[in-house]
């Protein structure tokens, strides 16, 4: 890869080439490195001709809309938040196949920007879209493996005309311009634009959502900590799926038949291939009872994904 200095300068010049003066864009920003430094990049290209939109889902991880708009006000991205989360739960509501699950998020993405773009005269739609994001998708003589939402689940009749200045990059060369402009934590794991949906196997629902939020905190705490005191090396992502797999349990002398959490960790260097983790017994054992404690009217096993990718990808969905 060039240096980044100079590869920042061809991405700017491209942007501005690709939404020519007057033209007004809006980009959509999820506080992931990716869609950063798209949004970085574009608002040195376009300045006062961009609106950088921050949706809340409803999708993301507790506390997520604090700790995303640290990070654009600590990089210097202007951005304004939009409240997205009964739109996209009632768009999910009975989907449950993993491709229509993608798609209906994506839709639901471009329905909302579209929206926010005829109050501001926007033509274009700036994305993250980085490289395994259109090869997992498919097209031409590829295999689609899933539809990634600023991909495949774009609908066809959209408006906007969209722009992918990180559409050639991979994870590893969007993180070294992460750390040229300065984004807070360039090497923080990835999380996925659809968001917790796709860690939610079966229908997407408000208490779903919530039971996973605390797993997913319960995972990211007790790992973090572990790597802090030197007990791990840190992975390249770790999250919790809530499966819709019920099982027999115990709870004191009560018999319990409740839900099923998994944890995955991986190690990858560009996402296209994957290492699945093997974290010390203890790291894992106190995620479990956590768990099964601090949620124990809605699950009551957890178990521990060691598949490497290939054949599994890194999410489950």
């Amino acid at each position: 890869m060039k240096d980044t200095e100079s590869l920042i300068r061809q991405l700017v010049a491209d942007v501005q080439k690709r939404v020519p003066a007057p033209g007004r864009a809006i980009a959509a920003v999820s506080g992931g490195i990716d869609s950063t430094v798209a949004g970085l990049v574009s608002h040195r290209a376009l300045d006062q001709r961009l609106e950088c939109l921050f949706v809340d889902t409803g999708l993301l991880r507790a506390s997520e809309p604090d700790r995303v708009a640290t990070v654009f006000h600590e990089a210097g991205l202007p951005f304004r938040l939009v409240d997205g989360r009964r739109l996209f739960l009632d768009r999910l509501r009975g989907v449950t196949d993993p491709e229509k699950k993608r798609k209906a998020i994506g839709a639901a993405f471009i329905e909302l920007f579209e929206q926010e773009a005829a109050g501001s005269g926007a033509e274009y739609l700036v994305q993250g879209t980085i490289a395994p994001d259109w090869i997992e998708s498919g097209g031409s003589l590829r295999d689609t493996i899933k539809s990634h939402h600023n991909v495949g689940g774009l609908p066809e009749n959209m408006k906007l005309k969209v722009v992918e200045p990180l559409r050639d990059l991979y994870k590893d060369e969007v993180r070294s311009l992460a750390a040229s402009l300065h984004v807070p934590s360039a090497q923080r794991q990835p999380f996925p634009g659809p968001g917790l949906a796709v860690r939610i196997l079966g229908e997407v629902t408000e208490e779903r959502v919530a039971t996973l939020q605390r797993a997913t905190t319960i995972v990211e705490e007790t790992i973090e900590r572990a790597v802090a005191r030197g007990e791990m090396k840190s992975p390249w992502q770790y999250f919790a799926v809530l499966l819709p797999l019920k099982s027999t349990g115990v709870m004191g002398d009560v018999r319990s038949y409740r839900e099923t959490v998994a944890i995955r960790m991986v190690e990858s260097t560009d996402a296209m291939t994957a290492s699945a983790m093997h974290p010390p017994y203890e790291v894992l054992r106190e995620i479990s009872e956590k768990i099964t404690r601090e949620l124990s009217d809605r699950i009551n096993r957890v178990v521990y994904d060691i598949t490497d990718k290939p054949p599994a990808t890194i999410e489950w969905e």
